[in-house]
């Protein structure tokens, strides 16, 4: 993977988990949170830069659907 891609994933993660972290609702942070943590750790071998990129977009669909709701 490529050190911007590296650093993009990276930030991805931190604005998710940051973002989780505002649910008032404690079954809602932590679900959000495991949730997030369990899908980057599933997906941390993967090296086809396509698919990397179309986790990356869902991963930003679920950023603003969790912003959205918090």
């Amino acid at each position: 993977m490529a050190a911007s891609s590296r650093a993009q994933v990276l930030r991805l993660y931190r604005a998710l988990l940051r973002e989780s972290q505002r649910f008032s609702g404690y079954n809602y942070r932590t679900y959000a949170i495991r949730r997030i943590r369990d899908a980057f750790r599933e997906n941390k071998n993967i090296a086809d830069s396509e698919q990397i990129e179309e986790l990356l977009n869902k991963a930003k669909a679920n950023l603003e659907v969790i912003q959205r709701q918090v």
